[in-house]
């Protein structure tokens, strides 16, 4: 057993620090895989579980909230203690693309939240959802690769007065209309973290956000700017995804023949947006600094995926650390990284190639 170390996210809310996500749960992996990945991560100390409405990913009308349900499913059948789990979920932002979600989803005013929490809790079969967040700001912002702001591309959106009434009123209606019991944000930018801080700091009944979920690896630290201050200033815990750049960071795609068929951007090559913009494998400045990164792991006697996960472990903002497996022991190697301490030359190390290399997966 690994040990998972804990975290306290918030008043009565103690998370592990390290948290499975299940946005391939229903499409790579079967409900008998999601299953034995859940089970292995629960054993291990894991008890912090993340998905969301619109998962599994790439994407689809016929498998859309599969994740969702096979988590719920796996607390039902396994008689898991809901108490002795926590689980996070998100509501989907605006998208033109996904019109089998309320319609597409247009917009996150109140109705659209308060259905999304409806039909997240029966499909996870549960009373209550420990954190909701929202999966990106309804307004427009640079996402997924983009790095510049263009002020042009601004559109009308639901004002975050709203959005956060609708997510307090949720915490406190109890099961008339669901029940959330925190609130958190996802690929945000500081200006919009700022904005809900304000916002409920303005008005009595609004909450607090807890959390915010944005990427955060060797190849991405962006975070470590503006949104920083911004988390440390306001007692914002960071809840870093994509840890390992979508695989990249583990050597796969760099090895002969570009790595397993199977692997998530050689499989869904063409089909996973994110994947082609953030994680464009065709990138020379990603290579070059993941070989580096590579190098660096051999010299110093650690696993590749140890490196990754350990380095984003030890930033002092990060609460928890959110991966996926596909594989049991693909979940293993990051069960291990628990037990690595870095050296102040492993650090240097680091520091040197992200500063000739810096954040090629914004």
């Amino acid at each position: 057993m690994c040990g998972v170390p804990l975290f306290n996210l918030a008043p009565n809310l103690t998370v592990s620090r390290l948290c499975l996500g299940t946005m391939t749960f229903g499409e790579q992996n079967t409900l008998g895989e999601s299953f034995r990945l859940l089970d292995q991560a629960f054993h291990a100390g894991i008890n912090f579980f993340d998905s969301a409405e619109m998962y599994p990913v790439p994407q689809r009308r016929r498998t859309c909230g599969r994740s969702e349900e096979y988590l719920g499913r796996w607390i039902a059948h396994r008689n898991i203690p809901r108490d002795s789990v926590v689980i996070a979920t998100k509501v989907a932002g605006p998208s033109g693309q996904m019109t089998w979600i309320r319609g597409g989803p247009k917009c996150l005013d109140a109705a659209n939240i308060i259905e999304a929490i409806d039909s997240s809790l029966l499909r996870m079969q549960m009373d209550y959802i420990d954190l909701y967040q929202i999966h990106w700001p309804d307004r427009y912002v640079p996402m997924f690769g983009e790095t510049e702001y263009d002020p042009v591309r601004q559109y009308a959106s639901v004002g975050i007065d709203e959005q956060l009434e609708a997510l307090s009123t949720a915490v406190k209606a109890g099961k008339a209309s669901g029940i959330i019991r925190y609130i958190g944000l996802s690929n945000e930018t500081p200006y919009g973290l700022m904005k809900f801080v304000q916002v409920a700091e303005k008005y009595a009944s609004h909450l607090k956000i807890v959390s915010l979920q944005n990427s955060y690896s060797l190849l991405c630290r962006t975070f470590d700017s503006a949104m920083a201050e911004c988390c440390h200033q306001e007692s914002i815990s960071l809840l870093a995804y994509s840890p390992l750049a979508m695989g990249i960071l583990s050597g796969k795609y760099f090895s002969l023949g570009g790595g397993p068929t199977d692997a998530r951007l050689n499989l869904f090559k063409g089909k996973y947006s994110e994947g082609e913009s953030r994680y464009n494998l065709s990138n020379k400045i990603i290579e070059a600094a993941t070989m580096e990164y590579l190098n660096t792991a051999k010299t110093y006697g650690l696993h590749p995926v140890s490196l990754a996960i350990a380095f984003v472990l030890r930033h002092p903002l990060v609460a928890s650390v959110v991966f996926g497996a596909t594989r049991s022991w693909q979940l293993q190697e990051v069960l291990d990284a628990c037990k690595i301490e870095f050296t102040s030359e492993v650090i240097d190390e680091i520091n040197k190639i992200h500063s000739r290399f810096p954040n090629p997966c914004p």
